[in-house]
């Protein structure tokens, strides 16, 4: 037991949670005798696949992994979502999030949460020990709290994102340097922390697996040209990992977690175009790049990835499907995007989800009224810049999938089978004796 646990006396079980954003457990598992510390966890605890949520985007699937609902509880269904009666759009930020996330229960009960780079996190919330937001924060300055937290991690050259940017070019050298970087930095930060053992839930983000996957996916799963320093980037995040493991006390049991899993992108579908070629969507002036350039007489949009909105009369300003209308519109578009193929041949969808099927709750008013799961080699974009293709490819190589997200659990009662992001907050709580009532959840403990 660690300094700090002596000094409080408090003898309560607690958790140290990992992500590694859009990490697939096939690929890990495939590599067990490289990867030597995550081989140990799925040996000595639990492991396997898990599936995401509807949509699998960062954006919505962090909010949910950390509350244990839906993005209907949760208000946030991705990358951007709509006002309510309105087609203006926003980015979700932390206080967007309309449910209490896992330390926001941990801090109620009296213990301690130290919160490191997840997603959708700023601001910082000032009702936990500290935190340091993820994915969308402007810099570490606004994004760390308290003030002695921003100045360890501006001194260690700590990133809050990796340079994506350096993954468009052709030589990915740049890229993968500032990737291992970014990786080294926030190594150095959750071990300093760790070490510090003043904490009871430890909750930090590996968000740079994400990054490299969206860019090197393709060359690891088709042998090419920069695999080995794919691999390479997870042989030392599974060496970090084992290193975290070894500083953890008896009383913690360690979390390992994926928010979707990854394939490799062939096509980027350009659904908005799509819909304009087909009838569905029109525009009202020739220069259109956002939401409200719609016209009156469009029937459907889009927004990422794979959410389409029926242009609902009395629902969406200028609303041009009545009420009465909706049911048979709404299958209609569901029947043509299932029949959708690529240049490839292959569908498209693997499944095209309705509202009432996957969102429900206070907040599900700004639900898409259909969401595309794509099949692997898909990649689904909106846009309403207008493109010249439906179908096209881009920088990246490597796109999100629902299925084969990660879980390890380094406790050999848990159960891992028939497992999503939802059972993750209340697995949290049950292995740190925190009571909630069962019905708060969409998930269930593992434990």
């Amino acid at each position: 037991m660690g300094l700090f646990d002596r000094i409080r006396g408090d003898d309560d079980p607690r958790v140290a949670f990992f992500g590694i954003d859009g990490v697939p457990y096939s690929m890990l598992s495939d590599h067990f005798d490289e990867f030597e510390n995550l081989a140990a966890i799925a040996d000595e605890g639990s492991a396997g696949p898990i599936d995401s949520i509807v949509p699998p985007e960062s954006s919505a699937c962090w909010p949910s992994l950390t509350t244990g609902k839906n993005p209907g509880e949760t208000g946030v269904y991705g990358f951007q979502d709509r006002e309510i009666g309105s087609y203006d759009t926003y980015v979700p930020m932390g206080r967007d999030v309309q449910a209490d996330r896992v330390w926001d229960r941990i801090q109620e009960a009296g213990r301690d949460a130290t919160v490191m780079n997840v997603p959708v996190t700023f601001p910082p919330q000032r009702n936990v020990q500290r935190m340091v937001s993820g994915f969308l924060s402007p810099g570490i300055d606004k994004a760390a709290y308290p003030d002695d937290l921003a100045e360890f991690l501006q001194r260690i050259d700590y990133k809050i994102d990796t340079n994506a940017k350096l993954g468009h070019k052709d030589d990915k050298s740049d890229f993968i340097e500032n990737a291992h970087a970014t990786l080294d930095a926030r190594f150095e930060a959750f071990k300093n922390y760790i070490e510090q053992d003043d904490w009871d839930l430890f909750f930090g983000v590996f968000m740079t697996t994400d990054r490299v996957n969206h860019f090197l996916y393709k060359h690891y799963e088709r042998d090419g040209e920069y695999k080995e320093e794919f691999l390479d980037f997870y042989r030392k995040l599974d060496e970090y990992l084992g290193r975290l493991r070894e500083m953890l006390d008896d009383d913690v049991t360690m979390m390992v977690a994926s928010d979707h899993g990854f394939t490799s992108l062939d096509y980027e579908v350009h659904f908005n175009e799509w819909l304009e070629q087909e009838g569905w969507l029109e525009y009202a002036e020739t220069d259109h790049e956002e939401l409200d350039d719609i016209a009156d007489g469009t029937k459907a949009y889009s927004l990422i990835p794979g959410r389409f909105y029926i242009n609902l009369e009395g629902r969406e300003p200028r609303g041009s499907v009545p009420e009465e209308e909706y049911e048979d519109v709404r299958q209609e578009l569901k029947e043509k995007l299932e029949s959708l193929e690529g240049p490839n041949g292959n569908p498209v969808c693997d499944r095209v989800v309705e509202k009432e099927h996957a969102f429900r709750g206070d907040h599900d008013d700004i639900a898409p009224d259909l969401t595309v799961i794509p099949n692997y080699g898909f990649d689904l974009k909106a846009g309403f810049k207008g493109h010249d293709e439906i179908f096209d490819t881009g920088p990246r190589n490597g796109m999100h999938s629902f299925d084969n997200a990660t879980l390890f659990v380094d406790d050999p009662e848990a159960t891992i089978s028939e497992v999503d992001l939802f059972d993750i907050t209340p697995t949290i709580l049950d292995l740190m004796d925190v009571d909630y009532e069962r019905s708060e959840f969409d998930g269930a403990s593992l434990v």
